[in-house]
């Protein structure tokens, strides 16, 4: 099998291991017990969504390190994905709130450090990194689409039907539907094995790389804040990888709500990975044209488009569907224009550092702060039962649009491209 097969079969399965029950577990989280869910409080899911999340991504940066540095790649990989998909299969069976958070946390610190070295493992192998590269993780995006549209057609619909509007098919609702999105997380943990068996046999052998020596040190890190460029584009991104949290702990509830039946939650939230597609192989020739202060700030104003759409509650399904397309705007002209602007802000020596500090802030502090402000804003903007209702939903993404578009004004008030000013000065010397 060529090595380039390989490797988009690595990006496929690496994606598909989340993209099956992420999306969806704030639904099951929260729906009750006697339809089937698990009914936690508002408070219980944010945290069994946001600290996972913030942990795995604190531990991440040494786990990879520890791998990098002693053992062969694939061979970790093999053993990191045996033992997430053990923890994903006995996730499915807890009913407890301690216990998932428990087990939901363990699951975080052993998968998030993969994401990584897949990506290193993959640079490690292809003859033109910064061209093919892009290719291979494009079929991560295709792993997560498959199972999201492919796990519900299977297990959780009857009828099923095409049709012309997003998620373009639908089907009736099994009649034990919710227990059934629950196994979402079990066929989660038999593709993180059958990965993991992949892994261990069939990608390229990759030894400890002479550069594996390099090591995030915080304090140098830090230096990095002296740059106003950097401490604003640290400071928001804080803030909008905090509304961003409130996607993965809210849409699922909100499509409900809205009328979505539950077998259909995977496909519709997964209509915004077509726009990252398109997003992505775009985001350069955008940065080229307008620069990274007018990219990120429209990837912030994105998030405010997108939540303000769905504070307007009743418009028809359709259009809340629609709208997850604005997703490749959101992630693209953001984070990703974001990780590339650190890339260049930070001296050669830091850029490692600076990657994983700006890292440790987006997944790790700003879903720990925003577990905590779901609950509180939840319960402010009304709920019943324990759980969001419509109109509630309305003022909660009235809240987080606000927020996005304060972001906005702020960043493109106060931002300005030192990578810009650095040249210019060279190029004056020179």
């Amino acid at each position: 099998m060529p090595t380039k097969t390989r490797l988009n079969a690595m990006m496929f399965l690496e994606y598909a291991v989340k993209g099956i029950w992420l999306l969806q577990a704030s639904a099951f989280l929260t729906i009750s017990r006697e339809s089937g869910g698990l009914g936690f409080t508002e408070g219980e899911k944010g945290k069994i969504v946001a600290i996972p999340l913030a942990v795995g991504a604190i531990l991440s940066p040494f786990v990879g390190q520890l791998c990098d540095r002693k053992f062969h790649t694939e061979k970790c990989l093999a053993v990191l994905l045996f033992f997430t998909g053990i923890l994903k299969i006995v996730t499915a069976r807890q009913t407890d709130f301690l216990a998932w958070l428990c087990f939901a946390t363990a699951f975080a610190i052993l998968y998030s450090p993969t994401v990584s070295l897949t990506n290193s493992l993959a640079m490690r192998h292809l003859d033109r990194p910064k061209v093919e590269f892009p290719r291979a993780r494009l079929w991560g995006t295709i792993g997560w689409i498959a199972v999201a549209w492919g796990f519900p057609a299977a297990w959780l619909m009857r009828d099923l039907k095409f049709r012309w509007l997003p998620p373009f098919y639908s089907g009736a609702d099994r009649a034990d539907v919710v227990p059934r999105m629950i196994d979402s997380l079990t066929a989660a943990g038999v593709i993180a094995m059958v990965y993991a068996v992949f892994c261990w046999f069939l990608l390229p052998k990759t030894p400890p790389a002479p550069e594996a020596g390099k090591r995030f040190i915080l304090g140098e890190a830090l230096g990095l804040l002296k740059k106003r460029s950097f401490a604003v584009l640290l400071a928001i991104s804080l803030v909008i990888s905090m509304i961003h949290t409130f996607y993965f702990i809210q849409m699922s509830p909100f499509f409900l709500a809205e009328g979505l039946p539950k077998s259909s939650l995977l496909p519709a939230l997964s209509v915004g990975q077509f726009s990252e597609i398109l997003v992505m192989a775009l985001l350069g020739w955008f940065l080229a044209r307008f620069g990274y202060r007018w990219c990120i700030c429209l990837g912030a104003l994105a998030y405010a488009a997108r939540y303000f759409i769905f504070a307007a509650t009743g418009l028809p399904l359709w259009v809340f569907v629609s709208a997850q397309a604005i997703h490749g705007l959101c992630f693209g002209f953001f984070f990703a224009a974001s990780f590339v602007y650190v890339d260049r802000i930070a001296p050669a020596a830091l850029k490692h550092s600076a990657q994983t500090l700006y890292t440790l802030v987006i997944f790790g502090l700003g879903p720990l702060a925003s577990g905590w402000l779901n609950g509180r804003l939840a319960v402010y903007c009304g709920t019943e039962g324990g759980k969001l209702t419509l109109e509630g939903f309305g003022t909660f993404w009235a809240v987080a649009g606000a927020i996005a578009l304060v972001a906005a004004f702020v960043f493109a008030a106060f931002f300005r491209d030192e990578t810009v000013e650095e040249t210019e000065a060279g190029t004056r010397q020179g």
